[in-house]
């Protein structure tokens, strides 16, 4: 059904992001397709969507496609119906009713008499029902856009569905109708998800790795299973080439020290024979060459060694956790940062908020913001950072230094690079060695520094985002992270968590991740 064979993606910089991947997947089949940010994994459901073109290899497809993207907001200029491609077939159906028989607008519907009736059907399954196919996508919430998108499968009615991070942006409720029509649907799916819950719904696990792709037989708790064991083989491996490493230094530094006492002994024994001077120094040179020739033979096994154990500890998952490494915040604990009193808001006439909000925000909580996709979370934050008052009620706001990271990743600028962006927040004028210092802390190595941002994954941003804040070197007094965990592998997810736990400050989470939210210790709900 889908046939890749020494697929080949090199950046239009000339990086390659990957080479030689084969991958064979049958009818019916759900697969799940994991990797570290950056690894290539929505490029790779492009090329199978045929949005991208591979830089070498054989691609060859036996089905229909429909690709479910990531969002980061770029589709928000189209309408619903533009960004489900579904425009024009549909005006060319309005046409035909109207009695504009004409041969173009023929084409264009293409006996698709049902679409009208398949989108109406479509967006009541994904509780969209509301919705004009007219409006624009910027209208939406996030959670809302992804299952504009879902919809679009029973729309288009594709056999093969490539989904980039579904969950992402979800509600409770979102997430659990995504599941069930995970374990519902007969079509072939490709996953890119970080999800656990999601992930052990799918029948194999996928890895894209530098190494390729890797299966893995079962779900992802079966995968784990097998990474762990994998991992334990690997860090024996490293145990035991270090042991051969030592060993082979010892066995050099012992052959040299009992070569060296022969050639002592031997050059006292020529002395006592009374050898003549030009005999001496060509038995001499000849010692050293066969001094010289066995430590050779001693340095180049070492090397192979070291190389050896070099590139196993290359394989060897990151395990260091990232730290923001600011001073702790200087409002002290407890002091009112923010007061809500019987606020609303209000999209024209309507009120946002069927009840008057009363709430406090203290410095030093950690605070999960939660409510149902359109329930006016971020029109809240932003009211909390100031940029909207309230229609109704009061608010209090103490002068404080607040840091909004939203799901767009809209403070990083597409047009700078890496390290140009971090200087961006270089306010306490750090040297250039210290700024790159921590990119590395952040797994921004010198191979990065240069890259555009434009080019940087979701996970990729997230990451250079926490460290633009490691940079500015003063701690925030709230830090707002609306949906963190979206576009984060797993690994990643471990590494922002122990970020998270090193900063004091307040901290408010918009979130819908429950294991994440129970790892970064949050103390309260504001329910919307």
């Amino acid at each position: 059904m889908v046939f890749l064979q020494n697929i080949t993606y090199i950046h239009p910089n000339k990086d390659l992001l990957f080479h030689d991947i084969n991958l064979t997947l049958n009818k019916h089949s759900k697969i799940a397709l994991i990797g570290n940010n950056g690894i290539g994994k929505s490029t790779l459901l492009k090329i199978i969507a045929g949005e991208l073109s591979p830089s070498a290899g054989l691609i060859k497809m036996e089905t229909s496609i429909y690709h479910v993207p990531q969002i980061f907001g770029q589709y928000n200029h189209l309408t619903i119906a533009q960004a489900l491609r579904i425009e024009d077939k549909l005006k060319a159906l309005n046409e035909i009713l109207a009695g504009n028989l004409t041969d173009a607008n023929f084409t264009l519907l293409n006996d698709d008499w049902s679409i009208e009736e398949r989108c109406k059907e479509a967006l009541s399954y994904w509780k969209l029902g509301h919705l004009d196919l007219s409006q624009k996508m910027e209208t939406l919430s996030g959670g809302q856009k992804t299952k504009v998108f879902l919809a679009g499968i029973s729309i288009h009615q594709s056999e093969l569905i490539l989904l980039d991070e579904p969950s992402n942006h979800m509600d409770k409720i979102g997430r659990q109708q995504l599941y069930d029509f995970i374990n519902s649907v007969s079509k072939t799916l490709i996953v890119v998800s970080h999800d656990r819950k999601l992930l052990n719904l799918l029948d194999t696990v996928y890895e894209l790795s530098k190494r390729g792709i890797t299966a893995y037989g079962g779900n992802y708790d079966f995968y784990t299973e097998q990474k762990l064991i994998e991992s334990n083989a690997l860090n024996q491996d490293v145990k035991n080439k270090e042991k051969a490493l030592r060993k082979a230094k010892e066995i050099e530094r012992e052959t040299i020290e009992r070569q060296q006492k022969l050639d002592a002994r031997g050059k006292k024994k020529q002395e006592k024979a009374g050898l003549p001077t030009i005999l001496m120094n060509t038995l001499k040179n000849n010692a050293e060459k066969s001094t010289s020739k066995l430590k050779g033979v001693h340095t180049e096994k070492i090397g192979t060694i070291s190389q050896e154990l070099s590139d196993l500890r290359k394989e060897v998952p990151d395990v260091n956790k990232m730290k923001f490494g600011f001073d702790n915040s200087t409002v002290h604990k407890g002091k009112i940062l923010f007061n809500a009193n019987d606020i609303n808001f209000a999209y024209g006439n309507r009120l946002l908020w069927q009840q008057n909000l009363n709430f406090q925000i203290t410095s030093g909580e950690r605070i999960v913001l939660k409510g149902y996709n359109g329930s006016g979370k971020t029109t809240l934050i932003k009211i909390i950072l100031g940029e909207l008052n309230p229609k109704r009620g009061t608010v209090y706001r103490a002068e404080n230094k607040s840091v909004y990271i939203d799901q767009d990743y809209s403070l990083i600028d597409n047009q700078l690079a890496i390290y140009e962006q971090a200087q961006q927040f270089n306010t306490s004028l750090l040297q250039e060695h210290e700024i790159k210092i921590r990119l590395n802390r952040f797994l921004f190595t010198k191979e990065d520094w240069d890259k555009s941002c434009a080019a940087l994954s979701g996970g990729e941003k997230m990451r250079l985002m926490l460290s633009c804040l490691t940079i500015s070197n003063h701690a925030p007094d709230i830090i707002i992270l609306d949906e963190p965990t979206n576009n984060l592998d797993i690994q990643n997810l471990e590494i922002l968590t122990a970020a998270i736990n090193e900063y004091n400050g307040t901290l408010l989470v918009v979130s819908h991740d429950e294991y994440f939210l129970k790892q970064i210790n949050i103390e309260r709900i504001i329910d919307l």
